[in-house]
């Protein structure tokens, strides 16, 4: 049967083991089947150390058979069979059940002495012995076959696959050899003289070469092509959608002499820092644009984005249109309402009327804001997915501001801006991205970064106080809590859950993988409450609970009063993580630290420090010295470089987890390449795409890349794509 990457695998295989494939993997095409590429290779001749095997994990290992036997069980119907298979060091047995003696032997000896094979299976252990229990296997050539080619069998790699249960890794293989024994030339997205300059190979050998190896020289040359594919593909789909972007016609909104911008900026009591003013040059260029700006605002915590997408929305309402900033939480867009409205002052804030829309608000209050909304008379919205809703309509969006961008999905802030025409769009990141991440996920938007902060910020510093080395630092942690308080400061302690008796966390918070051995975060915010009551010095002062679960009106007088100074100490969880504002608060104490994100860490330390009282960050934590989770924890106390922190993340947490909150388009996409190691391929691919496009926009030319990239980015792919 001839196929090509399109062709349905329930066409190509039959029904039974497409609906395997589907089921486990998500797969319906032969090009799906085909991106499934091996994790790694084996060889028959090096067996798999067997002392070494993870007790409850399911493995696959290559080793040999060393004894067999089948006998009949004695206290019900059936027989079984005994392995006995090892790596010339250790042993482990396998254990397989069978319908009557006759099954077993049949069994026993297809698993003669002396066969090696691949096993995959739940190791565990039985009377001290490791063990498999009924596992799957396929067995090498025989030992006849395998003398007369021991040197050919022995120099090819065997592939193992991701593999399930349900289908084990060889029978993936034999699956992937079926379809390329039927499969055509398949489009290759690499134009041929890029191909031949840096030595790589044609797409349908590469295919074959990375499935079926002849030796491990085979191995690379495929690895490398198909990792050019993987950028070439993705970096050409990223730059059509800018250039669909660019396509589109946009209102200008140019900011007029003694217009709203510059009376705000002439009653500003600062002056702006030097990034401030370089990114508000090129935020104000993009809003005279002939097209949409697309651009994706980075810097640190306090550095100042918030002004910067203000002075944005005057210069968009000096037109008459109207700017929407959506906040991923309700304390947050609160919080911004209040700080919009302080920086506007009592001139201009009724100009522009500030209005807050929210799903907590009363009717009476919605049904307000939303008519001022919707009759232009509100020319700066600030809201959380209230802003989404069908009933929410403007009249006249000239630009989206997205807070927080990675809190939100990519239908969400679609659906925001299809409420204007072609409106702008500017979104704001307080999480620092490593430059090959940025040109990897949003490599469609225009970047800028402030990394400056302005001037009066006292500082902080950040201390480790490791419970697993000095347990008694736990209680100096709130001596020294009730030491801050004391000169008149305030506090946040922020923990990972709400309530650890109920196994309640907050909603959407990014909480990283307990450590091995623990079952969860030690201390939520009811358990931390209670605990305080009876502290000796803290147990008398003025204490508050802050999380996700309260309603919002409870949520909004408990931070109303906290920035007022009327609570001294705030538990809280990560509702508090972005844009909470009190100049007052001292220092954050992060309980069950290792629990954390380093970006997460690094957001909430600068909750402190942002005023004229130097900050003070304590990360407590239980985790061992030199486990990960520590190095997370070490690595936020050894700067606040929040750039350097995201290097560090990407190289302790790797891209699949960096990129685990990218789009769709993103994540699929990514197989083979690996954004840090392929920095530099990625800035090739995007350079071999520029010129590409340059001359050819609709790709006519390039009928193999184009094709590749209609496979590998759907329709929704590329939404999503429009949506970072």
């Amino acid at each position: 049967m001839s196929l090509t990457l399109d062709s349905s695998l329930e066409d190509a295989l039959g029904a039974a083991p497409a609906k395997t494939l589907d089921r486990a993997f998500g797969m319906r095409s032969v090009g799906d089947l085909l991106v499934h590429y091996p994790r790694r290779y084996a060889d028959p001749g090096e067996l798999t150390p067997i002392r070494d095997l993870p007790i409850g994990e399911t493995v696959t290992i290559v080793a040999e058979v060393l004894s067999s036997s089948a006998r009949a069980m004695r206290n019900r119907k059936g027989a079984m069979v005994d392995v006995i298979i090892g790596d010339g060091i250790g042993r482990m047995s396998l254990t397989f059940f069978a319908k009557n003696l006759g099954a077993a032997k049949w069994r026993s000896e297809e698993l003669a002495v002396g066969r090696r094979g691949v096993f995959s299976g739940k190791v565990g252990m039985y009377n001290d012995v490791t063990r498999f229990a009924h596992p799957e296997y396929e067995l090498f050539e025989d030992e006849d076959s395998a003398r007369r080619s021991a040197d050919a069998r022995a120099a090819v790699p065997i592939p193992i696959y991701p593999a399930t249960s349900s289908i084990q890794t060889w029978q993936i293989a034999k699956l992937i050899g079926r379809v390329l024994d039927g499969l055509e030339d398949v489009p290759d997205p690499l134009p041929a003289p890029v191909r031949e300059r840096e030595d790589l190979l044609e797409a349908r050998m590469a295919l074959e070469q990375i499935h079926r190896p002849r030796t491990r020289n085979d191995i690379d040359p495929a690895v490398r092509t198909l990792r050019m594919h993987e950028a070439l593909v993705l970096q050409t789909a990223l730059l059509q959608q800018r250039d669909a972007v660019r396509a589109l016609s946009a209102t200008a909104r140019p900011a007029e002499p003694g217009g709203l911008l510059e009376r705000f900026d002439s009653a500003l009591p600062y002056t702006l820092t030097d990034d401030q003013q370089s990114v508000g040059a090129q935020v104000a260029a993009d809003l005279v644009g002939s097209w949409p700006m697309n651009r994706l605002v980075q810097g640190e915590v306090g550095s100042g984005k918030t002004l910067v997408a203000l002075r944005a929305m005057l210069q968009v309402a000096e037109s008459g249109g109207q700017a929407a900033l959506i906040a991923p939480t309700e304390v947050l867009a609160g919080q911004h309402l209040r700080s919009i409205t302080r920086m506007l002052g009592p001139e201009l804030a009724p100009l522009v009327m500030p209005t807050l829309l929210t799903g907590q608000l009363g009717a009476a209050d919605r049904r307000r804001a939303a008519l001022r909304v919707a009759s232009g008379q509100s020319l700066i919205v600030v809201g959380t997915h209230a802003l989404l809703g069908e009933k929410t309509t403007f009249a006249d969006l000239g630009l989206v501001v997205v807070d927080e961008q990675h809190r939100f999905g990519v239908e969400q802030r679609e659906a925001l801006r299809a409420k204007g025409s072609s409106p702008h769009a500017l979104v704001l990141t307080a999480t620092p991205i490593p430059r090959t991440v940025a040109m990897t996920v949003f490599g469609d938007l225009d970047t800028s970064v402030i990394r400056t902060m302005p001037a009066g910020r006292a500082g902080i510093e950040t201390f480790v106080a490791p419970l697993a080395e000095h347990p008694g630092w736990f209680n100096r942690v709130w001596d020294r809590a009730a030491e801050e308080i004391a000169k008149g400061h305030q506090i946040f302690a922020v923990c990972a859950a709400i309530d650890t008796a109920k196994k309640t966390v907050e909603a959407g918070a990014e909480q990283t993988p307990a450590p091995e051995g623990a079952n969860g975060p030690r201390w939520g915010v009811v358990q931390l409450d209670e605990a305080l009551a009876t502290h000796p010095k803290l147990g008398a002062l003025r204490r508050a609970v802050l999380h996700g679960r309260m309603p919002s009106d409870e949520k909004d007088a408990v931070m109303q009063a906290f920035a007022r100074g009327e609570i001294d100490l705030l538990l809280a969880t990560t509702v508090i993580e972005v844009g909470v504002d009190v100049p007052n608060a001292s220092t954050m104490i992060v309980l069950d630290a290792d629990r954390f994100g380093v970006s997460q860490l690094h957001q909430l330390r600068g909750r402190v420090g942002r005023g004229g009282v130097p900050g003070l960050c304590l990360l407590v934590t239980e985790a061992e010295s030199g486990s990960i989770a520590r190095e997370r924890v070490d690595a936020v106390a050894g700067t606040l470089d929040g750039f350097k922190l995201a290097e560090v993340d990407l190289e302790l947490r790797g891209e699949g987890d960096v990129l685990g909150a990218a789009q769709a388009g993103v994540r699929s996409s990514l197989k083979l390449l690996r954004v840090v190691k392929d920095s530099g391929l990625i800035m090739m691919a995007r350079e071999i795409g520029e010129t590409i496009l340059a001359d050819d926009p609709h790709l006519s030319l390039h009928p193999g890349l184009r094709e590749v990239i209609a496979r590998r980015v759907s329709d929704d792919d590329r939404a999503a794509l429009a949506k970072n």
